[in-house]
């Protein structure tokens, strides 16, 4: 078993000046902490793999290919693989847990 602790994540991703940081890597998925602050730009490319968000906490709006949609604590969004998407409009310091599958190259 691999057991994690959000508040110890978000202070070894602060540690090391990142926006991300993947914590959990295995054969068919990775797992990661990603932080954008409030007013921030979000820099993200598509990706090759699928995924998945799931909202820690914080308040923003993200686009997915045309669509928009609010997110906050408790949201969970998929994104296909290869689409377009961007956190936008972020009002409160936005804390996401994102899935990879297969995992981020």
């Amino acid at each position: 078993m691999k057991a994690f602790r959000l508040d110890e994540l978000e202070a070894e991703r602060a540690a090391n000046d990142g926006a991300y940081l993947q914590f959990l890597r295995e054969k068919n998925m990775s797992v990661g902490l990603y932080a954008l602050d409030a007013g921030t730009q979000d820099p993200q490319q598509p990706h090759g793999q699928d995924e998945v968000y799931f909202v820690v906490s914080g308040r923003a709006a993200i686009t997915v290919g045309m669509e928009t949609t609010q997110v906050a604590r408790g949201s969970v969004v998929y994104v296909p693989a290869g689409v377009a998407h961007k956190f936008h409009h972020i009002s409160e310091d936005l804390r996401v847990l994102v899935v990879f599958s297969p995992p981020e190259s």
